[in-house]
């Protein structure tokens, strides 16, 4: 395991630590959302004001959260296998009990702060960054009448109503249902939109004002991202990668329009983003080196690639859960009805390329001969930060990609289809093909052939419900032709985003049916379950704390999720995670 050198560490995460007193002191009682009922205001010494814009620039690096819900999304999704099914013989343990819990969509009742990764860690380290983003926009409203119009100022009134707008967003997404259309969502439960700082003991959650719909939420989103999407300036930052950056920002706002349904809108911000030539501005692959997975994992994370829109560190245990060969990307199981996912995300073929695409050549790691105990792209390997060398305990670094051209490319291909432009779909479908190395062009003929017959026959082809999700999606409405480029776009996007988790909103806003098949590790029998488009399992509980709080619990099949309060930590790991057998003992890699 290599220790974490890279300046982005150096430079981002330092600043977050620099600023970790100020953070504490701000936060320490406004907690009422993620640990307990209490919500107090008053600093507590000089060290904890925030009464210029330096200082307010400093303090936001704060509200990037150092957690993901790409883990327990991707569990729930279809990216994943359990290998105690593909694989005779086998009985793994998960690597975490809340794992095995995700997979089989039951609630998670494992919340321990010392886990990372669990949907209590994402609910409190993104309430915490909201916590931030507020406490910076009270500050300047102290500092100025009108900060927007502060030269001083806009820049980082912007990032904060950008980063308030964000975190609600991927939180609406994972504890709520998808957003359906204005009537509908209306009457679905959201989560609570904190806009200001908290100044009283005793909150009441079930109080409107901060029991919102899902609706509600996203009207509150939309004018956060509107306050925020034009003020950025990038010549503010340090790194702007690891900060909502004009590209990031503009990303987020396409993608945010997409799950909306505003297809003009979407284009518009992808377009923002993209520029003129959106070539120029996709990954590299080739001339990525896959001489060793530490050249490819800085290569991909480099914060000066134009394709890198927002990179954001994190404590994930990603990589050491796919090394505990329970779940994972697989050839699946004929015998058992188990997608091939193997071939589905890199190995099988597409519309206009055979085989593996020639981008992922000597970049994707197995545990096992062939495939049978999974393998996974090298992205989610991760760094180590040591904080005692000789007792070989550190933490564990992830870093992911919110934001990138390439998803937000196929954002715009797919609202391009539902403008009836599938001309200009196809063209930006054709952009991602050949940055992934493809040299054959893309076509409506291509299209057609490679998505045909259905979900039921093409494992390329994914059982879609939209209409059914709201009477208002126009799927329905779409030409043959059309709906075969929204498989291409859905089949794309599955194998950009893979351990992202953005699969799995695709999953509910589309209303795709999921199939598991897993077999416990104590038992012999193997149990089938499928998620349809309609199953309140695809909104996960929150925790339980919340509930206990006064925020009213889910609608699962399950009435409760589990939890225990705490400060939000991440605690040490050994450098070593386990290890697994390869293909090929010399490189380590396919």
């Amino acid at each position: 395991m290599r220790q974490y050198t890279h300046d982005m560490w150096i430079r981002e995460v330092g600043v977050k630590r620099m600023m970790s007193l100020l953070v504490a002191a701000c936060l320490m009682f406004q907690v009422s959302l993620v640990v307990s009922c209490t919500a107090l205001d008053e600093a507590p010494d000089n060290r904890t004001e925030i009464d210029n814009p330096e200082k307010v620039g400093k303090f936001l690096t704060s509200a990037y959260p150092l957690s993901v819900p790409a883990v327990i999304c991707e569990l729930s999704g279809d990216n994943l296998v359990d290998n105690n099914v593909c694989v005779p013989a086998t009985h793994y343990d998960a690597y975490a009990k809340f794992h095995e819990q995700a997979y089989e969509w039951n609630d998670i009742d494992n919340y321990s702060t010392g886990e990372d990764d669990t949907p209590y860690t994402v609910w409190e380290s993104y309430y915490q960054g909201i916590a931030v983003a507020n406490h910076a926009i009270e500050a300047m409203l102290e500092m100025s009448k009108d900060p927007a119009h502060d030269r001083e100022l806009a820049h980082s009134w912007g990032e904060a109503h950008l980063l308030r707008a964000y975190l609600h967003f991927v939180l609406v997404n994972v504890f709520a249902e998808t957003y359906k259309d204005e009537t509908q969502s209306a009457n679905d439960v959201g989560i609570p939109y904190v806009r200001e700082v908290e100044k009283t003991v005793t909150v009441d959650y079930s109080d409107p004002k901060f029991r919102k719909s899902v609706a509600e939420v996203y009207q509150l989103i939309e004018q956060d991202i509107l306050e925020g999407v034009d003020l950025i300036d990038d010549s503010k930052y340090k790194v702007p990668a690891y900060h909502f950056n004009r590209n990031a920002a503009n990303a987020f706002a396409a993608r945010f329009y997409l799950y909306k349904r505003d297809y003009e809108k979407c284009v518009k911000y992808a377009t923002a983003a993209l520029g003129s030539n959106p070539a120029s501005s996709l990954r590299k692959w080739a001339t990525m080196s896959a001489n060793t997975i530490n050249t490819l994992l800085n290569d991909f994370n480099d914060e000066t690639a134009p394709c890198n829109y927002l990179l954001q560190t994190t404590y994930s245990l990603f990589d050491r859960m796919l090394s505990a060969c329970r779940y994972a990307i697989n050839k699946g199981s004929a015998a058992e009805n188990v997608d091939n996912t193997y071939d589905i995300l890199y190995e099988g073929g597409g519309p206009n390329w055979d085989g593996r695409l020639k981008a992922f050549d000597g970049k994707i790691y197995r545990w096992g001969a062939g495939s049978e105990y999974g393998s996974w792209l090298f992205r989610v390997y991760e760094y180590f930060e040591y904080t005692d060398k000789i007792a070989g305990i550190g933490f564990v670094h992830i870093i992911y990609q919110p934001f990138t051209a390439e998803e937000t490319l196929l954002c715009r291909a797919e609202a391009e289809v539902y403008l009836g432009q599938t001309d200009k779909a196809i063209a930006d479908l054709g952009f991602w093909t050949s940055s992934h190395m493809v040299d054959k062009a893309l076509t409506q003929e291509d299209i057609n052939r490679w998505y045909k017959g259905g979900a039921a026959k093409n494992i390329y082809v994914s059982d879609l419900h939209p209409t059914e999700i709201s009477p208002e999606f126009t799927y329905d409405g779409l030409s043959d032709d059309a709906k075969r480029v929204i498989d291409c776009v859905l089949h794309f996007r599955r194998i950009e985003t893979m351990f992202e988790g953005l699969r799995w909103f695709d999953i509910k806003r589309y209303g795709i049916t999921v199939h598991h098949a897993y077999r416990d590790p104590n038992e012999d029998d193997i149990h089938h379950d499928y998620l349809q488009w309609n199953d309140p399992r695809r909104v996960l509980q929150i925790p339980q704390n919340v509930i206990d709080a006064g925020y009213p619990f889910n609608n699962r099949t399950n009435s409760l999720g589990g939890g225990q309060g705490g400060e939000l930590k991440s605690v040490p790991v050994l450098a070593e995670p386990k290890q697994g057998n390869t293909e090929d003992e010399d490189n380590f890699n396919d």
